[in-house]
């Protein structure tokens, strides 16, 4: 199911795989250089409504405007609590999320709009090349249960690049795997078997996280 939702940033697209008998919702957003079409996000759309957590793949409103590049943070932010708030009509504790630049939106925001937890897909720690533009307070001032998935050869920072992380944080890691999850074809372990690393750390930190209260519908 497709469904609309105005932003101050123009309308974003809310793609909807549902879990029967859900208890949790799952939002995520996409990155800078892609949609949501992204390998790990539809690995995980198709995997974790199994598991009884609703999946909601979020276009942002530059992509559904058809632009190729993505705009500032602060639009990027305006933008998220339409989608978060349509996500969270489903009365269900809502965990936000998304990959690289959605992750930062992510960490940005979900305090404030009252998620559950974090997920951070591919989290961009900092410029390829540049280690010493970290954004790593984004990511350990979220304020709540997080975690983040890395793969071992990101150029824009490695699981073994980041920071020591609160006790409030997971950090998972995928071997080989670069910015976006991709393998190459002389590694150990083949493209499915690194998008199940994903899928099974984000499922299994779900299954573990903290009871979170339903979310009053409004």
């Amino acid at each position: 199911m497709q469904q609309t939702v105005e932003t101050p940033a123009g309308d974003a697209r809310l793609h909807w795989f549902r879990a029967a008998g859900a208890r949790a919702v799952l939002l995520l957003g996409h990155g800078a250089g892609g949609g949501v079409e992204a390998p790990d996000l539809q690995a995980l759309a198709a995997a974790l409504p199994r598991g009884g957590v609703t999946v909601v793949l979020a276009e942002q409103p530059w992509r559904v405007a058809g632009r190729k590049l993505a705009p500032a943070p602060a639009a990027l932010d305006a933008g998220w609590p339409a989608q978060f708030a349509a996500a969270a009509g489903e009365g269900l504790p809502v965990y936000a999320g998304g990959r690289s630049a959605g992750a930062r939106v992510a960490c940005r925001t979900s305090a404030a709009l009252g998620a559950a937890g974090v997920l951070a897909l591919a989290f961009p720690l900092h410029p390829p090349g540049k280690p010493e533009r970290s954004r790593a307070d984004e990511l350990l001032a979220t304020g709540l249960p997080t975690l983040v998935v890395q793969g071992g050869a990101d150029t824009f920072g490695t699981p073994g690049e980041f920071p020591e992380l609160p006790a409030t944080h997971r950090l998972a890691g995928v071997p080989h795997a670069a910015h976006g999850f991709k393998v190459p074809k002389k590694a150990p372990l083949t493209q499915d078997e690194a998008l199940g690393l994903v899928t099974a750390a984000v499922a299994d930190w779900l299954r573990r996280a903290p009871a979170a209260r339903p979310r009053r519908r409004t």
